[in-house]
């Protein structure tokens, strides 16, 4: 149970759920149609791609991608409940907010390198950006986020990228004979 010496509120730490929620939301409606549309011509254009890569792309169907996204669903659920838990004191919330905003940067360097929209990119100027920002500064206030550090961007993107490599092998052995 929550104590009441907690720092922070839980719009601060249950809010990173919801982000992740509208933001993830976005890509679900959107992912299917971008990659029928779009995979194409990023195959022309990025031929330094590995070809592994571009198969994965063109057999990632909606069950797939939405069993994926709901195991990242628990991964950040339980991020948000340990941040709540700790008044927002808790390493892996804080490294998964850093994660989440970081992966929104990557969200917008994927689309300046196509040159237009990807899914995911229309949320984080919207949500993903500010909620971090907004978060990180609330947990400032509280005096339970020194300044951010190289390696705090670094392990956020690293917590990130193991969570969605994680999702995804999950959702591909849940999947598998479909």
């Amino acid at each position: 149970m929550r104590s009441e010496t907690n720092a922070v509120t839980g719009a601060v730490t249950w809010g990173l759920l919801a982000a992740w929620a509208v933001h993830d939301t976005e890509e679900v409606v959107m992912v299917q149609r971008w990659l029928r549309t779009r995979l194409p011509e990023l195959r022309g254009r990025f031929p330094g791609v590995p070809e592994p890569v571009w198969r994965g792309l063109a057999g990632m169907d909606r069950h797939r991608f939405g069993t994926a996204v709901a195991a990242m669903g628990v991964v950040v659920a339980a991020a948000a409940a340990d941040g709540w838990r700790t008044g927002g004191r808790s390493a892996v919330y804080r490294t998964a907010l850093n994660g989440f905003g970081a992966h929104g940067l990557v969200h917008l360097a994927q689309a300046a390198a196509v040159r237009g929209y990807t899914p995911g990119s229309a949320t984080t100027p919207l949500v993903v950006l500010p909620f971090t920002l907004w978060a990180r500064a609330r947990l400032r206030r509280a005096g339970l986020l020194r300044p951010t550090r190289p390696r705090d961007v670094v392990q956020g993107l690293a917590f990130a990228a193991a969570a969605t490599a994680g999702s995804h092998a999950i959702a591909h052995r849940m999947l598998r004979g479909r």
